[in-house]
């Protein structure tokens, strides 16, 4: 198992680890240890480097796969047992805890005060989209919206993350925000993400510590995607 320290700590920029597999077709390895967060839940894979001797491997993609953390390399493959040192691409990285908080703010707000569970979502750095169940959606009301959101991140509210069994996790009331529960049975543990005195829901990407690292937020467009899909658009200051 690959110890994915991406989950306990978005902070981590570097780290040494050991190559335990690695594929020469797809030019992939997997590591012992991994900042690399291999995308989900809209959000992408990092991408960075691994140095290996003083070469430097560019790090294309990262992907979950049988269970596994894979790496795509650009470059001449290690071999097994080889030591490393990975370092992700931290302007990409952090452009992308400050959207996927921004995004769970947003959540926040419209469950809250609107009752709309979410339908989907998608994001890249410093912009994303949500989809949410409202069966009508003006302009007053989304930049109601966009106020809301700003004054909540202006709050300097922590964002806490715990890894809890899931029997404890599913006592937590509206633990999941999505139409669809998207966890597994198989999943045992599962990862939650606080908005303190906002928001509290089942996720495993990266976030920022506290709201006032996201900076402010426009709500730029808004569609409706059915009868009662509407989806909102997001972009951050840089």
């Amino acid at each position: 198992m690959t110890e994915l320290l991406f989950q306990t700590n978005s902070y981590v920029k570097t780290f040494d680890a050991t190559i335990l597999e690695v594929d020469s077709q797809e030019n992939s390895i997997v590591l012992d240890r991994t900042a690399f967060y291999p995308g989900g839940g809209g959000q992408p894979s990092d991408s960075g480097i691994i140095l290996v001797d003083g070469t430097s491997l560019a790090v294309t993609k990262v992907k979950s796969q049988g269970g596994k953390i894979w790496h795509w390399l650009v470059g001449t493959l290690p071999a097994i047992g080889t030591k490393i040192k990975g370092e992700i691409d931290w302007d990409c990285r952090f452009k992308l805890m400050r959207t996927h908080t921004a995004l769970h703010v947003l959540c926040g707000v419209v469950w809250r005060d609107y009752g709309a569970q979410v339908t989907g979502g998608n994001m890249e750095p410093l912009k994303g989209r949500m989809d949410f169940e409202f069966e009508t959606l003006q302009k007053e009301l989304v930049k109601e919206i966009e106020q809301k959101i700003n004054f909540e991140i202006q709050q300097g509210r922590d964002v806490k993350i715990k890894i809890l069994p899931r029997g404890e996790a599913f006592k937590i009331p509206d633990l999941i925000r999505t139409k669809i529960n998207l966890l597994p049975e198989h999943i045992k543990e599962v990862r939650t993400v606080e908005i303190v005195g906002l928001d509290l829901q089942a996720d495993g990407g990266t976030h920022v510590a506290n709201t006032s690292e996201i900076g402010y937020v426009h709500v730029v467009n808004y569609k409706s995607k059915g009868q009662i899909n509407k989806r909102i658009y997001i972009e951050l200051d840089s």
